[in-house]
């Protein structure tokens, strides 16, 4: 296991709230996961109606696009509409660490929808080497994508606005929406200092829909700004997603909802983990809530547009890679 950076504690193992999807009180859940989001920045959520087959199904192509050749996997290299494959050490969430990198492979899928521009930058393996591997990992995308719009709509209730906010204001007509395979290699041992599977940073969007293994390794710190940083694991929990608060959803809140740093420890341990990324849509303004400033707590941040929001993130996320080119 990767050694503990200095100025840090482990406090053992989360119990995050448990949101049902299903429920037909919305009044409730939306209390829930406003009670989630101020505590924890993360939650669980059960009965989220997509289909234990189909994420099997996306983890098995998970697993046959990782073990691809490298050679292979590198003549889908990431492309300047982050889509396609990220290899290892290319990522490096905190750049604070001595690392070279993150020890993580990735795939991004962007937007189905939007312009033809938007889907043409996808890329995807051919047919004949992974069949079916496109169809499956559309069906999830779409599936996700309508979860997360349900959810900001709670999301919106739990913050006393109305359930369609998010709609009016345009977040979600067309919004930049990430699938995200991930793979950690069991050969990430920790053994050299400052490596991780995946370093500590928090989340860009709104909203993002976790599906895991089983395999431990996720970590939360609710208090990013204070030292020294205290590590909680969030255990598996079958059959649910996980789900956190991302960065933009932290600003339209001034800091009420947290966007909760987290991390994927190096545990010796192969990992599968997919990640789906609910952004606004491209040139939505994310400014303080009237409802989350007053006279003793203005507006900590300045309005932005969601797209150069998430520029930003991405050009200091990849800076290490640009380095080595």
């Amino acid at each position: 296991m990767a050694r503990k950076p200095a100025l840090e504690e482990m406090a053992g193992i989360l119990e995050l709230p448990v949101v049902d999807f299903s429920s037909l009180d919305r009044a409730s859940t939306a209390k829930l996961i406003r009670q989630a989001c101020l505590e924890y920045g993360f939650f669980y959520l059960v009965n989220h109606g997509i289909e234990e087959g189909l994420l099997g199904r996306v983890f098995e192509g998970s697993k046959n696009l990782f073990s691809l050749p490298l050679d292979e996997k590198m003549k889908m290299q990431r492309n300047e509409g982050h889509r396609g494959y990220t290899p290892p050490f290319a990522e490096k969430l905190d750049p604070s660490l001595p690392s070279k990198g993150d020890l993580k492979e990735s795939f991004y899928i962007g937007p189905m929808e939007g312009n033809e521009l938007q889907w043409l930058s996808n890329q995807w393996p051919s047919e004949e080497i992974l069949p079916y591997w496109r169809e499956t990992m559309v069906l999830y995308y779409e599936k996700a994508l309508s979860v997360g719009k349900i959810l900001t709509s709670l999301i919106a209730l739990a913050l006393d606005l109305e359930e369609c906010f998010f709609e009016k204001i345009g977040a979600l007509h067309k919004p930049m929406a990430f699938l995200r395979l991930l793979h950690y290699p069991d050969s990430a041992s920790g053994s050299i200092d400052g490596e991780f599977g995946a370093s500590a940073h928090t989340d860009y969007g709104i909203v993002t829909l976790l599906a895991c293994d089983g395999v431990p390794g996720l970590q939360i710190c609710r208090e990013k700004d204070e030292y020294p940083r205290v590590w909680e694991d969030v255990p598996h929990l079958d059959g649910a997603l996980v789900v956190n608060v991302g960065d933009l959803l932290e600003r339209w809140t001034n800091c009420l909802f947290r966007s909760t740093l987290h991390r994927v420890l190096a545990t010796g341990l192969e990992r599968y983990s997919i990640a789906f990324f609910l952004e606004p849509n491209s040139d939505c303004l994310v400014e303080c809530l009237d409802s989350c400033r007053s006279e003793a707590c203005p507006p900590r941040f300045p309005p932005v547009r969601s797209s150069d929001y998430l520029k930003e993130r991405l050009r200091i996320t990849y800076a290490s890679e640009e380095h080595q080119a």
